[in-house]
């Protein structure tokens, strides 16, 4: 009988070693997707107003707002917060700044 009990928690253990990780991994890849789709959008709204000539090459979430590129305010998809205002993307660099 201690055999049996000795077998299954080695087997639990080593069961547990692995998909706690795995979780964990996934978990955080799903988060970086997330965020990775909010930054996607927030590039392609900025890109497209200064491809019309209406904003210069640092945009932001304001200047969106404000002349319609952007309907519905921006989200951190994580802690669900809206992203400040000031936030802004520089479109030479591509360097987005979110603040939340």
């Amino acid at each position: 009988m201690n055999n049996k009990r000795m077998i299954g928690l080695t087997v639990a253990v080593i069961a547990g070693m692995i998909i706690i990780p795995t979780i964990y991994k996934i978990h955080e890849k799903h988060n970086e997707k997330l965020l990775l789709v909010v930054e996607n959008e927030f590039h392609y709204y900025a890109k497209e107003c200064y491809l019309n000539d209406e904003c210069t090459s640092t945009v932001t979430l304001k200047e969106l707002y404000e002349k319609g590129y952007l309907e519905e305010k921006l989200t951190n998809p994580i802690n669900k917060k809206y992203y400040d205002e000031e936030s802004s993307i520089n479109l030479d660099t591509n360097e987005i700044e979110l603040i939340s």
